[in-house]
């Protein structure tokens, strides 16, 4: 055993360039992170409440910290890098999109999850919804998210580990997998909700200091030449527009438009759900009130796309000059298994040129980034098998000892059915672009389902059955020939429409497949799941009454319930109920503006556009002005 160990770590030694001190700064911070999650164990041993949402006392700017370190995961940069290499800058329009969703969390959505008082977001079912159906989709969702859902999330993310172990360590992918997850699932298990939150503030930090240590090396070096020789090589000036030319229409739809108008508000995507929900909606119910709630969503979004994508996009650009092909990168690293060459791995590539001691703090930086997003989803995911499938439907009278063990026990599971799927996926755009078909179409749903009485618990288990279906479909089963039949249909009748309109339009058959599938799934879907809104019966009223003396939703769609409680002794309900939606809708495109005019003010910036940085700037700095005022005038 011993002799196997030694020729473990030599063989390891003779593929990386780690010297002992970046040894050192791994090992350091692996015991720090055991020794918060040892810390935190009893308080977290007390009850669920404790173990799942750290006793509904956290503060604003921790929970703030937690969220951006959970989506600021080790397969982000790889997914960065995949999209800017391909498409350019304006790539990732395919998430800045989902900006929009966020900020209508931040202004709608966070005092109402607070206001709920669940544990988990599974279990507004059956506060929204009555009947056997309600407590059927509150299990199934459980075990679909909690386990299935959350398995595909975290295999992505460990897919990225395993390139950079491949790429940095020489490790073999189960080598990876092993090493990063033992700490991660100790310390999870062990620590509950508090522990995860406490190492995330820890995590961000360090990934944050990584990812810049990272941009300004790759910016050094000497075939990149500085900012200036960046910005001006013949392969990246093409690559630099914040927006795709509406020339190239093809991408313009893609990556652009699409997102801007469809994706954001339909596609269910963990990190970014309409109307909030996953461990986003764990975060805001651990909150001390609503405003802390509503105060870490604000930070969260603000810290996720205007302080984090630059030093990745700078890492990707410099990328296309050092590795400008998939064939530069397999020459590069024979080692690694022809299947994952893909554009995703030259951002552990170029990760290689860091100096001792340099290496070892990029290289923590990841793994304190994969760490975070790993030990949230597994409690997360553990918080709905233990709450809202063991206690719900198969141990009610389960002690609390009995959920928090439970919880454990689950924990671990979760890892070792992610580890499994982990060596099936190749890229991390692969799997981001499955997490996005198969949630298409549910998004309207979970923004209305808090504003119209009528939606029930079939219309939720429809689009959620409806989606899944139809992604696999379009994925794995519908012939070539459908999707390009789909394909031209679409982009003749969006020329035409664009012609008719007096709007020069040349669309081709070279419209995104993947963009093609989303609309498609969006479009049954949401067909789907309102015709079965439409006829079936809706949720037994006194619920609904229920729902809005708690959440107080208020709005149209809400009357019909209002009259009915006021008949019934309540008519005080709908006087105490302010409408302060389109205020938040107001906050929320301002709230856009401050952060896109901060996004791309640091990038004009960066490309030396300095007049533009500035007007961008201000830009950004009033609208923070007017939602603030917004914000406390009308809505707090």
């Amino acid at each position: 055993m011993l002799d196997a160990l030694i020729e473990w770590i030599s063989r390891v030694g003779g593929l990386t360039k780690l010297s002992w001190i970046d040894w050192v700064i791994l090992v350091a911070y692996f015991v720090i992170t055991l020794i918060v999650g040892l810390a935190v164990t009893g308080q977290a041993s007390r009850s669920t409440t404790e173990y799942f949402l750290s006793g509904r006392r956290m503060p604003w700017w921790l929970l703030g910290f937690s969220m951006v370190a959970t989506t600021f995961s080790s397969d982000t940069p790889n997914l960065v890098t995949d999209i800017t290499r391909q498409h350019g800058v304006a790539g990732n329009w395919q998430w800045w999109a989902f900006l929009l969703t966020g900020m209508l969390t931040v202004f709608i959505y966070a005092r109402l999850w607070r206001r709920s008082g669940v544990m988990t977001d599974v279990e507004f079912y059956e506060l929204r919804y009555s009947g056997p159906t309600a407590a059927f989709l509150r299990g199934f969702r459980a075990l679909y998210l909690g386990v299935f859902f959350n398995v595909l999330v975290m295999a992505s993310v460990t897919l990225a580990a395993i390139k950079i172990g491949g790429v940095m360590l020489g490790l073999t992918p189960l080598e990876t997998i092993f090493l990063a997850c033992v700490v991660t699932v100790i310390y999870s298990a062990l620590g509950g909700l508090t522990g995860v939150i406490l190492t995330d503030f820890l995590l961000f930090i360090l990934a944050m200091t990584g990812a810049i240590i990272a941009a300004v090396v790759a910016v050094q070096r000497p075939e990149v030449g500085g900012l200036v020789g960046l910005f001006n090589h013949e392969a990246v000036r093409q690559k630099l527009a914040f927006c795709p030319s509406v020339t190239d229409t093809d991408l313009f739809l893609s990556v652009f438009l699409i997102p801007l108008t469809i994706q954001w508000w339909s596609v269910w995507y963990p990190g970014s759900e309409p109307g909030g929900g996953g461990y986003i909606a764990q975060r805001m119910l651990a909150a001390k009130n609503e405003a802390h709630a509503t105060g870490a969503t604000l930070f969260f979004n603000i810290a996720h796309y205007a302080v984090r994508p630059w030093p990745w996009i700078i890492v990707a650009l410099c990328s296309l000059i050092v590795f400008p092909d998939l064939n530069s990168l397999a020459k590069a690293f024979p080692h690694v298994p022809p299947e994952v060459v893909k554009n995703d791995l030259a951002y552990p590539a170029m990760l290689t040129f860091l100096p001792p001691g340099v290496m070892g703090i990029v290289l923590v930086s990841l793994v304190a980034a994969y760490m975070s997003t790993i030990s949230t989803h597994l409690n997360w995911g553990a918080s709905y098998v233990v709450h809202d499938f063991y206690k719900r439907f198969l141990r009610p009278s389960a002690s609390e000892a009995e959920l928090v063990t439970v919880g454990r026990v689950t924990t671990l599971m979760i890892m070792i059915l992610m580890a499994i799927l982990a060596l099936f996926l190749s890229n991390a755009l692969q799997a981001f672009q499955i997490m996005l078909q198969v949630g298409a179409g549910t998004g309207l749903l979970f923004i209305l389902r808090w504003f119209w009485w009528r939606i029930n618990a079939l219309s939720e288990l429809t689009a959620m059955i409806v989606s899944f279906l139809v992604a696999c479909y379009f994925q794995f089963i519908a012939p070539p020939s459908l999707i390009q039949g789909i394909q031209a249909g679409l982009c003749a009748g969006i020329t035409w429409i664009g012609n008719t309109c007096g709007i020069p339009l040349n669309v081709t058959a070279g419209l995104s497949e993947d963009a093609i599938r989303m609309v498609m799934g969006v479009a049954i879907t949401t067909v789907a799941w309102i015709i079965v809104t439409l006829v079936t019966k809706p949720t037994d009223m006194e619920t609904l009454v229920a729902f809005c003396r708690k959440i107080r939703p208020g709005g149209p769609g809400w009357r019909k319930v209002l009259a009915y409680a006021a008949e019934h002794g309540e008519p005080e309900l709908a006087k105490e109920t302010r409408w302060d939606v389109p205020a938040g809708i107001l906050c929320m495109f301002l709230g856009c503006i401050t952060v896109y005019g901060a996004l791309f003010g640091v990038g004009a910036l960066l490309y030396g556009a300095y007049i533009w940085a500035a007007v961008l700037g201000i830009v950004s700095v009033l609208s923070l002005v007017a939602v603030m005022w917004t914000w406390f005038k009308k809505l707090a």
